[in-house]
């Protein structure tokens, strides 16, 4: 999980690197949020020969794994963190490639201490970002800043998503943060959409018409 960190290093000793990736990308409501996580190559080292030493691909993970490596991320000193959310009106008005892509320069551009010089992306190239990247597609599983970054965007997104669910609890975002499953899809046939739904998507934008918000 080191190697594509091991490699960089290794040609850029003093260089600040960070690893990116998104969540929510596929969901039918809330935002897509993106995480940048940037470690030293001394901090990385020893969090994944000890207490990160499982750390993969969120979607691989259970919510009680995701909250553990979570926690142990944002406890972390050496540990740099930055954010990006984009709301679901945002998405419906650029699209959810322009909307996932703003939402991952946002992370790079939020963490704390600047710019790094170079982050690894997940999936393909990503337009606009700050400092120079490289694209690893399938990279949550491949390299450890992004499947970081994954952990660290899954879980501030699902929180968002158990908020949500106190404001809108008929539709059951808390069990499935948004996404179009078959009771997500049945409270949409029975309630409409909410102020949430993204309403540029099909089944949003066919229960959007019968809509009481």
């Amino acid at each position: 999980m080191l190697s594509f960190e091991s490699r960089f290093w290794d040609l850029n000793k003093s260089a600040r690197l960070g690893g990116v990736d998104e969540a929510g990308r596929g969901a039918l409501a809330g935002p897509v949020v993106a995480a940048a996580v940037v470690m030293a190559p001394e901090t990385a080292g020893q969090l994944y020969s000890k207490t990160l030493s499982e750390l993969t691909d969120s979607k691989q993970l259970s919510a009680v794994r995701r909250e553990f490596f979570f926690q142990i991320l944002t406890s972390e000193d050496g540990v740099e963190i930055g954010i990006g959310i984009v709301e679901n009106t945002e998405i419906d008005r650029v699209n959810i490639l322009n909307a996932t892509h703003l939402a991952m320069k946002q992370s790079v551009e939020n963490l704390p201490y600047g710019l790094p010089r170079h982050v690894f992306v997940d999936g393909l190239p990503v337009r606009g970002l700050p400092c120079d990247s490289t694209a690893i597609v399938k990279g949550d599983d491949k390299s450890f800043l992004i499947a970081a970054a994954s952990i660290i965007a899954k879980v501030t997104r699902d929180r968002i998503m158990a908020d949500m669910d106190t404001r809108f609890p008929q539709y059951g975002f808390a069990k499935h943060k948004g996404y179009s499953t078959s009771g997500h899809l049945k409270a949409l046939c029975e309630y409409g959409a909410c102020p949430i739904h993204r309403t540029t998507y099909a089944p949003v934008a066919s229960a959007a018409q019968q809509t009481f918000f």
